[in-house]
């Protein structure tokens, strides 16, 4: 936990939005993946577009840009922020399909819960549109993979072990602040957490 301790409460321990005047605007990025686990038959109905409610993914991938540029609207203590873009991708394997999203902005406080909203929200337009096939599906592993911009400096995860690596899976956080050594450039993080998974979110 950071010194400050819990900065979204004042000192009689009430809920208050951070002041974030004081700050100047910068350019931050964010990016969160989460899976939708299902039967192989769902997955191959999804690749072959035969899933009776349309095109699974390009309704999930609007579905998540509308849910980053929500997200104050849901999460009380947001601030309201100019989302500068918004990338909604996808990945199908036999038994699930990944989701990214990754959000910019220039201001002056971070955009990790739009990244998330978008992903949670992806994930969960993939099972209303899949539902009547599979209703066993499974949402999990959502997570801030990366975050870059602001004082906190550069925040990586890296996972040692592929997709569904369960609660052993080997788990190394990174936190770089100002006037630390950064390790590696923002691309060359992402290609390797790519790598990692065996993914390519290029499209």
């Amino acid at each position: 936990m950071s010194d400050r301790g819990l900065t979204h409460l004042d000192p009689l321990g009430r809920a208050r939005m951070v002041d974030v005047t004081p700050k100047d605007p910068t350019h931050r990025r964010a990016i969160a993946r989460g899976q939708v686990f299902m039967q192989p038959e769902t997955t191959s109905l999804v690749a072959r577009g035969a899933i009776s409610k349309g095109d699974v993914l390009a309704v999930a991938r609007v579905a998540g840009i509308q849910a980053a540029k929500r997200t104050p609207d849901l999460i009380p203590l947001c601030h309201p922020l100019l989302v500068g873009s918004v990338f909604v991708n996808f990945r199908i394997e036999d038994t699930y399909i990944q989701v990214e999203a990754q959000v910019e902005t220039i201001d002056r406080t971070g955009v990790e819960m739009e990244a998330l909203t978008a992903c949670t929200v992806a994930c969960l337009t993939i099972y209303d549109m899949c539902k009547s096939a599979d209703k066993a599906m499974e949402i999990g592993e959502i997570a801030l993979w990366e975050k870059t911009g602001g004082k906190s400096g550069p925040y990586r995860r890296e996972r040692a072990t592929g997709v569904g690596g369960g609660a052993g899976a080997a788990m190394a956080v990174t936190n770089v602040g100002e006037g630390s050594a950064s390790i590696g450039g923002s691309a060359d993080v992402v290609d390797e957490i790519d790598q990692l998974l065996g993914s390519d979110f290029t499209e």
